[in-house]
């Protein structure tokens, strides 16, 4: 018994099967055989290598960003008088990163100091008497504390006094034109370094070929100057398709968008980056509610004992440098892969065919009869194969 398993075994081990071979001699499955081959063999060299550039592995870029804004303005107001505007006052805060913010308009409360005086109306501040009104209630939507007294605001609207910074803002208005609409003549420098790890590759934006007196001179243009990287705050906004003088009223957010995709397969010096710019925010909300883009911020003086400030409500145009891309470069093993990707589709050509044949085909039944009696008499053919020509015959 150990012996007939042992050579049933090795006769099994070493048994070879191959499948019946059917020849279909017609135009029409022949078309569609070489159709499908076609198709496949496109998509593969097409898409997968030329497009999509499937030989190669990638890498996503790592990025530092710093930015330096200059210019200057003079402004008129009521609260400020004749004020000359330099980047201290103007940039908030000084120094940025990946984004800074450029002070537009604004709308300023001067001699402001800690007192009780009257909130400013609204449905919660609104009093007949200081039974209506409760002594250290802090409403996150009014401008103080209550001190339980409901007094006058005018001479026909009462309100619960709080302590707080008084007088109140009024915002309710905004200047127009903007206060420093002149702000569109600002420049801003943009320092970028990028590092591709995998591929050991580093390069900034300030290219090779620029140097300190081209820097002084230079200003970004698509067409003329397109690896400069100094940028004039108006050209960005009117690239984006926005007025500047518009925009500089409310405030708004800006995208200055720096691409690095790279192959480099190609020598270093032809990865450069590419500048588009877009605005961010919403200009024309539905409900047109918190339009823009503002916050507030206060200079304080003491004179003396007594504290004061100005309270600066402060619109703007903040810009967010945001930096992306890849880089590719030729990879054996994504080579590979890819390669035996597309055997393993010129596989499904025979199962399209096949599908055609026994389904499509005004002689299916034949067909299907034919390659069934292949399937089931695989064992005594094997090797063998049959033609089937126009008048269905075999040998």
């Amino acid at each position: 018994m150990a012996a007939g398993c042992w050579n049933s075994f090795l006769h099994s081990f070493f048994d070879y099967e191959t499948p019946r071979t059917i020849v279909i001699y017609s135009k029409r499955v022949g078309a569609i055989f070489r159709f499908t081959q076609f198709l496949i063999i496109a998509y593969v060299i097409g898409y997968v290598c030329l497009w999509q550039k499937g030989y190669q592995e990638t890498e996503a870029v790592i990025s530092s960003v710093t930015t330096k804004v200059k210019g200057y303005t003079a402004s008129n107001t009521s609260a400020l008088g004749l004020h000359v505007w330099d980047v201290t006052e103007y940039v908030i805060p000084p120094q940025g990163d990946d984004s800074f913010f450029v002070l537009t308009n604004m709308i300023t409360t001067p001699g402001q100091t800690q007192q009780a005086c009257p909130e400013v109306p609204s449905p919660s501040s609104r009093c007949q008497s200081d039974e209506d009104c409760f002594e250290g209630l802090s409403d996150v939507r009014g401008n103080g504390i209550q001190t339980g007294l409901c007094v006058n605001y005018s001479d026909t609207v009462k309100t619960c006094q709080v302590l707080a910074w008084c007088p109140h803002e009024d915002d309710s208005s905004v200047p127009t034109p903007a206060l420093l609409e002149k702000a569109e003549n600002f420049t801003v420098l943009i320092k970028n370094s990028v590092r591709y790890s995998r591929f050991r590759f580093n390069k900034r934006n300030i290219l090779a070929h620029i140097n300190s007196s081209y820097l002084k001179t230079c200003i970004y243009h698509r067409s003329t100057d397109p690896h400069c990287p100094i940028f004039r705050l108006g050209d960005m906004v009117r690239d984006a398709g926005e007025d500047f003088r518009t925009m500089a009223e409310r405030g708004g957010i800006m995208g200055i968008l720096i691409d690095w995709s790279c192959d480099l397969d190609w020598p270093g010096k032809y990865c450069v980056p590419k500048y588009t710019f877009v605005r961010m925010d919403n200009k024309n909300p539905t409900n047109n509610v918190a339009p823009g883009y503002n916050f507030r911020y206060a200079k304080y003086f003491n004179n003396g004992s007594k504290e004061t400030r100005t309270l600066i409500k402060g619109y703007g145009i903040r810009f967010d440098v945001i930096v992306f891309g890849t880089a590719s470069k030729f990879s054996m093993l994504m080579t590979v892969v890819n390669f035996g990707a597309a055997l393993s589709f010129l596989s499904l050509v025979g199962a399209v065919c096949d599908w055609f044949l026994v389904m499509c085909t005004d002689k299916r039944n034949y067909y299907s009869q034919q390659k069934t009696t292949c399937l089931y008499n695989n064992e005594e053919t094997a090797g063998e194969s049959i033609s089937i020509g126009k008048n269905y015959g075999t040998s």
